[in-house]
């Protein structure tokens, strides 16, 4: 029996267990990632400590630092969980079950997609959600970014240094980066903003070859790449009948408890407004703490 179960290898989820393994709890966590999404992002500029560091950086430097005082981890995929009296069991999709006390779920977001058909047949065929992972693969390549977020305008500031040539699509008046991302945007002479504009059709048969905007303008492109959001991982949290806002985010109090006692949420899964690394670790030692008042009391 586990004093708690972290599901989820991001930085809210190691975090939670550096800090529930220096309150000698018996704690593990289980994810199908070391280090979450962030590890996909360029740069962070705005985590406190390091003015400058890849994603990947960071999010390795927070899981090794908790490994290197004793977390334990496995990968894998948590499928069910169930809650009978005071004991939480999880199920992996290897079959394995894991039995705590407690549980942390910091299990994150992923990629929102445009939902058209084009787009899906032509995933992985130059249709790409992680300019991080596949931005090298475009080099002196024409492309296009789907989205107007400041993610959004920093995936492109890092497509140009590899691409011919970057158009930002934004189905908005403006784009709405941080101001230093909008003003290295507007400095950068090979991304062009296209505003006012959806993409309805993504051209090519068994390649990206362009797309098409609900303005009946067609584009010329090699590669797509979308940042339009993202959809919180929260099917976990219903199984033991967490509430969840209409975005079917985890709703917590400022502690990250639940309505669900001994249930605990940290991160981008929950209904905060600022998805950032910053307080995904400050969630987590939240959590840690107060699994172990839980258990303790």
């Amino acid at each position: 029996m586990r004093d708690l179960l972290v599901i989820g290898g991001g930085v809210g989820g190691f975090s939670a267990a550096m800090y529930a393994k220096r309150f000698e709890m018996d704690v593990v966590v289980v994810s199908e990632m070391d280090g979450g999404t962030i590890t996909q992002t360029h740069l962070v500029e705005n985590y406190p400590g390091f003015p400058s560091i890849t994603g990947f950086e960071l999010g390795m430097n927070v899981v090794n630092h908790a490994k290197g005082i004793g977390v334990e981890s496995m990968y894998g995929t948590v499928k069910d969980l169930k809650k009978e009296g005071d004991v939480f069991t999880a199920t992996l999709s290897s079959g394995e079950e894991i039995q705590a006390k407690t549980v942390l779920l910091a299990t994150g977001t992923h990629h929102r997609d445009l939902g058209i058909e084009s787009e899906k047949r032509l995933r992985n065929k130059g249709v790409s959600y992680c300019a991080t992972c596949d931005g090298a693969f475009f080099k002196d390549k024409v492309v296009g970014m789907v989205g107007g977020s400041d993610s959004a305008v920093k995936e492109s500031l890092l497509l140009a240094k590899y691409c011919s040539k970057v158009y930002i699509i934004y189905r908005g008046e403006s784009v709405r980066p941080e101001p230093i991302n909008k003003k290295r945007m507007e400095a950068e002479p090979k991304i062009e903003v296209i505003n006012n504009s959806n993409v309805i059709e993504v051209l090519g048969e068994n390649k990206v070859e362009g797309v098409k905007l609900d303005t009946e303008k067609e584009i010329e492109l090699e590669g797509l790449f979308i940042e339009i959001g993202r959809i919180p991982q929260t099917d976990l949290a219903k199984q033991v009948g967490a509430n969840l806002t209409e975005k079917g985010e985890v709703i917590t109090d400022k502690y990250t408890r639940t309505n669900v006692p001994g249930f605990y949420a940290a991160g981008d899964v929950t209904d905060s407004n600022f998805k950032q690394a910053i307080v995904s670790a400050s969630d987590g030692s939240y959590a840690a703490n107060e699994a172990f008042n839980y258990i303790n009391s």
